[in-house]
C-alpha cells in the first residue's frame, strides 16, 4: 500500500515539475508562442484583400478559412513541442523516468494545446464576425475548434516526437501530420456548414467527439513510443 502511495506521489511530483517547466518555458519564449496566433490573424485578415471582400462570399468561406488557418497555425508550433527538452537533455530523463511516459507526454501535449490552440479558439469569434459569419453559427464554430484543435495537437505530437532529433523537423512534421488531420478539417468545416444549411449537427459532433476520444486514448502511447525511438537513436 505504501509503495502504491509513493508511486502516485512520485507521479504527481513529476507531472507538477513538467507543468511548471512548460509554463516557465512558454513565458521565456513568448515571441515564439505568439507566432502561431499572429499567423492565424494575418491569414484571415489578408484573405478578403487577396480574394474578395464581398460579404456573401466571405460568409460562405468563413468556416473553411478559419479552420484552415487554425490547422496551419497549430502545426506551425509543433516543432517546439519536444525540441527544447531534447536540446537540454531533459527529454532523456523523461524517457528513463520510472513514471509512465504516456501520461507525461499527454500532459505536455495538453499544455501545448492550452498555450497555442486555446487562444485560437477564443480569438475565432472576432475573426468570424469580420468574415460576416452569422452570429448564431459562431458557437458551433467555436465548439468544433474546441474539439478539433486538441486532436491536431495530439496527432502532431507523434510527428514532433519522430522528428525531434532531426534538424529540419518542422518540414517533416507537416508532411507526416497534414494527411492525418484532413478528417478533422473536413468534419470541422462540415459541422458549421450543416448549421448554416439548417441541418442537424449532432452526427458531426458525435464523429468529432469520437476522434477526440481516440486521440486522447491512443496518441500518448504513440508519442511515447516515438520518443523512445528518437532518443535511442
Amino acid at each position: 500500500m505504501n509503495n502504491k502511495g509513493n508511486s502516485e506521489q512520485g507521479l504527481f511530483s513529476v507531472l507538477g515539475v513538467v507543468l511548471k517547466r512548460e509554463f516557465l518555458s512558454a513565458y521565456r519564449s513568448r515571441q515564439e508562442l505568439a507566432n502561431p496566433l499572429v499567423f492565424f490573424i494575418i491569414v484571415i485578415v489578408l484573405f478578403p484583400l487577396g480574394v474578395s471582400p464581398e460579404p456573401d462570399f466571405l460568409s460562405k468561406a468563413a468556416a473553411g478559412l478559419v479552420w484552415v488557418a487554425a490547422l496551419l497555425a497549430t502545426m506551425l508550433s509543433l516543432d517546439r513541442l519536444f525540441q527544447s527538452d531534447y536540446d537540454d537533455g531533459s527529454l532523456e530523463q523523461l524517457v528513463l523516468c520510472a513514471q509512465p511516459l504516456y501520461l507525461i507526454v499527454l500532459v505536455k501535449s495538453l499544455i501545448h494545446w492550452s498555450l497555442t490552440g486555446l487562444p485560437l479558439v477564443l480569438l475565432s469569434p472576432f475573426l468570424a464576425i469580420m468574415l460576416h459569419l452569422e452570429v448564431q453559427h459562431i458557437p458551433v464554430l467555436m465548439l468544433t475548434l474546441l474539439m478539433g484543435t486538441p486532436v491536431i495537437s495530439l496527432i502532431g505530437g507523434i510527428g514532433a516526437a519522430l522528428t525531434v532529433s532531426l534538424r529540419s523537423g518542422g518540414i517533416l512534421i507537416s508532411l507526416l501530420v497534414l494527411p492525418l488531420t484532413i478528417p478533422v478539417l473536413i468534419f470541422g468545416t462540415g459541422t458549421v456548414q450543416s448549421s448554416i444549411d439548417g441541418l442537424s449537427v449532432a452526427g458531426h459532433f458525435s464523429i468529432m467527439g469520437m476522434m477526440l476520444a481516440l486521440a486522447l486514448t491512443l496518441s500518448p502511447f504513440a508519442i511515447a513510443a516515438a520518443l523512445k525511438i528518437s532518443v535511442s537513436d
